[in-house]
Order: structure tokens, then C-alpha cells, then sequence
């Protein structure tokens, strides 16, 4: 087994971050930008809900590849290909003058960046050892949850300076620039971890298809618990901006503090869901244990969203909405933990593709109702109330379909010393 030395294990896993940052920021970046593409454009509510759907639908079909591809290549050549590709889609957005062509740059991006999710985990359950994992994770989506928080300051500066088409073109750039750091450390790092010698164990390993994920049980407790969840992920991501213009009448400019409140407290819940799984397992919980617990926490934390519709005050509101953000994070921490728990090496980026596919095609679902219950004249009180109880149901199905999580010798392996 290939050994790297600590310090350049975390040199590589720092990058790697910084390109989760770009990549974290890139989709998101049109709900600040949304007042600007609107007016350009002459769009409707449901027509800005189709364009995020078209994005999420193009970014859930990606993962059905890039899950694959990312097996298939590994770890190395994965992050030449996937960050080059997603940077010059969104570099793209600089030439569209048309919806037609935002719609193409908007695709483009989606099926690309959609190799970010299986790699970032691929190359945690490849060069961290078992325990710490779950900690690991929690720093990576801390650190992309920085550049969500610093859009809101960021960004309507850049679109006052270049237009919006400018602001987008950023992450495209920022993108390149990581890609360029990880080819310099990464240089004869070999990331493969070697195949089980039992031959029980060595029967998991492959580079083929969907056929042995599709039936396996294990996956599809995660991966429902995952499109559940992540609606109130991406109606939070799309739609929050809109919610505190219409609500509180804010400008583009004075949702910068509001909404670096919200996806602190996803970074902050990633961060300390993180820590908090590696303490307990190191003091001797079991893997189930651990997992479920942060969970169900996680799941009851949303649970009072609704109750923000009942708040006249702004702080209270942006607040609980933090809150609720770092749920959410926790939640998805504890997921996709569980994929480096229970499934063998060679098949964890597809499994967590998969996952990713059917949380994207939850974001497409919630994106093309809310356009339309705003439309309709309802508001936002039937999408909060779906959004407090989805955690509960994904749960109980993660519960129903994995009643015991114990660690799967084949995912055990790691290249770290």
C-alpha cells in the first residue's frame, strides 16, 4: 500500500477544498443574481424555476457518468478532467446573450460539476483512515461553505463592476487556478488503494457498471434518504434570497449579511457533525450509533422551520435559518459517511453519484413546484412545511432500509500512513 507523508496528504485535501469552493459557489451564484438575469431576460418566477430545474436535472443525469468515471480513472486523472471541464462551463457564461445560451452555459455546468461529489469523497475514503473520515468530510464541506458565505459580499460587487455574466465567469477561474495547485502537488502521488486479498472481499471489487450498486439494499436506504433531504437543501439554495426579498424588502447588497448567516451555519453544522462522529467514535461508539444519532439530531433541528413564517423580526428569522442550514449538513455528513462505512473502495464514487443524482433530481422536483405554488398565489408556507418534516421521512427510510451500519472490511483501506 502507497504511503504519503501527513503533510502532503493535507496539502492535497486543502486544494481539493479550494476547488470544492469554486465548484460549491458556481450553481448557487444566480439566486443574487437572479433580479439582474431577470430583468435582462424578461423572465417570470416559473421561468427562473425552470432554468434552476433544467440545471439540477442536467447535474443529476451527470452523476449516473461521473460516478463511473471517477471509479474508472481514479482519484488523480478524475480532478484533471472534472475541474478542467466545470471552470470552462462556467467560463461559458461570459458569451451568453440569450436564454438559449444561458440555458447551454446553465448545462453545461451542471453535467460537469457534478464530478466534485463522488471525487471529494472517493479521495476522503482513500487517503484518510476510517475514523477519521467523518471529520474530514466536515472540514471539506466547511471550507466550500465558505465561498457560499462570502457570495453574498463578493458577487454584487463583481456584478456592479462586469455584469452578472462576470460574477459567474469568477468561479470558472478560481477553478482553473486550484486545478493547477493539484497538478503540482500531485505530481507521483499514486491514490490507488490496493484490492482485498480475500477472495470474498475481492468479489466487491470492480470498475463496471450501476447492475451490483442497483441491488443492493444498502444503496437505496441511502440514496432516497439523500433525494429527501437535499429538496430542502436545494429550495434553501435557490430560493432563500428571493424569500428575504419578498418578505423584508432587501436589496441585493443587504442580503450579503442574512444570507453569510445561513450558509455559516451549514459550514459550522458540516464542521461539528464532523468532529463530533470522529470524538464518538473514538471513544468507542459504534459506527450505527454514531451515524443515526447525528441524524436524528440533525432531523429534529429542522423540524421548527415553519416557525419562521410566524417571526415579524429579521435577525430571529435569519438566525433559525442558520440553524436549519447546519442540520441539513449534518444530516448529509452522516449520508455520505455512511458510503465510506459500508461500501467497498472501487465502488464509492458511484454509489455516491447515485446518491447525488437522486438528490439533484429532489432539487429539479422542489424547483419546479415552488416556481409554480409562488405563481399560484400560495406562498411559501406549503413548501416550509414540507421542508420541516422531509428530514423525519428520510430517516425513517434510512432506518427502514439500514436497521445496522457496521463497516464493510472492503472500505477500509486507505493510502495514508
Amino acid at each position: 500500500m502507497t504511503t504519503i507523508s501527513t503533510r502532503l496528504r493535507w496539502s492535497l485535501f486543502a486544494v481539493l477544498c479550494l476547488a470544492g469552493v469554486f465548484n460549491a459557489m458556481d450553481r448557487p451564484i444566480i439566486a443574487i443574481l437572479k433580479p439582474d438575469m431577470m430583468a435582462d431576460f424578461g423572465w417570470t418566477e416559473s421561468d427562473f424555476g425552470d432554468l434552476a430545474a433544467v440545471t439540477q436535472f442536467s447535474a443529476a443525469f451527470a452523476f449516473l457518468v461521473t460516478g463511473w468515471l471517477v471509479d474508472r480513472l481514479g482519484v488523480n486523472r478524475s480532478m484533471h478532467v472534472g475541474a478542467a471541464a466545470w471552470s470552462f462551463a462556467a467560463i461559458a457564461h461570459g458569451w451568453a446573450t440569450t436564454t438559449v445560451q444561458v440555458v447551454a452555459a446553465r448545462v453545461g455546468l451542471g453535467a460537469t460539476e457534478a464530478v466534485q461529489t463522488p471525487l471529494t469523497i472517493k479521495t476522503v475514503a482513500s487517503i484518510f483512515e476510517p475514523d477519521r473520515r467523518s471529520f474530514a468530510l466536515g472540514i471539506a464541506t466547511f471550507l466550500a461553505s465558505i465561498g457560499t458565505i462570502a457570495m453574498p459580499f463578493v458577487i454584487p460587487g463583481l456584478s456592479e463592476a462586469f455584469g452578472w455574466r462576470g460574477a459567474l465567469v469568477f468561479g470558472g477561474i478560481g477553478g482553473l487556478l486550484s486545478l493547477v495547485a493539484w497538478v503540482i502537488l500531485a505530481r507521483g502521488v499514486n491514490f490507488t488503494v490496493e484490492a482485498p486479498t480475500d477472495a470474498a472481499q475481492r468479489s466487491d471489487v470492480d470498475h463496471g457498471g450501476y447492475g451490483p450498486i442497483l441491488a443492493n439494499r444498502r444503496t437505496w436506504g441511502i440514496v432516497i434518504a439523500k433525494a429527501l433531504s437535499d429538496m430542502t437543501w436545494w429550495f434553501i439554495n435557490f430560493w432563500l434570497a428571493d424569500y428575504y426579498r419578498k418578505e423584508f424588502g432587501l436589496s441585493t447588497l443587504e442580503l450579503a449579511i442574512p444570507l453569510a448567516i445561513a450558509f455559516a451555519g451549514s459550514g459550522l453544522g458540516a464542521l461539528l457533525a464532523g468532529w463530533g462522529s470522529s470524538k464518538l467514535l473514538g471513544m468507542g461508539w459504534s459506527v450505527n450509533r454514531v451515524r443515526k444519532t447525528v441524524m436524528l439530531t440533525s432531523a429534529l433541528i429542522v423540524l421548527p422551520l415553519p416557525l419562521v413564517l410566524q417571526l415579524d423580526s429579521f435577525w430571529p428569522v435569519a438566525v433559525m435559518m442558520g440553524v436549519v442550514m447546519a442540520g441539513h449538513q449534518g444530516f448529509s455528513l452522516s449520508i455520505f459517511s455512511t458510503i465510506t462505512d459500508v461500501v467497498p473502495n472501487a465502488k464509492v464514487a458511484r454509489v455516491t453519484a447515485f446518491g447525488a443524482f437522486m438528490g439533484n433530481m429532489g432539487g429539479v422536483a422542489i424547483s419546479l413546484v415552488v416556481g409554480r405554488v409562488l405563481d399560484a398565489g400560495f406562498g411559501y408556507m406549503p413548501i416550509f412545511l414540507f421542508a420541516a418534516i422531509s428530514y423525519l421521512l428520510a430517516f425513517s427510510w434510512f432506518q427502514l432500509m439500514l436497521p445496522r451500519i457496521e463497516r464493510n472490511e472492503g472500505a477500509l483501506g486507505s493510502v495514508a500512513s
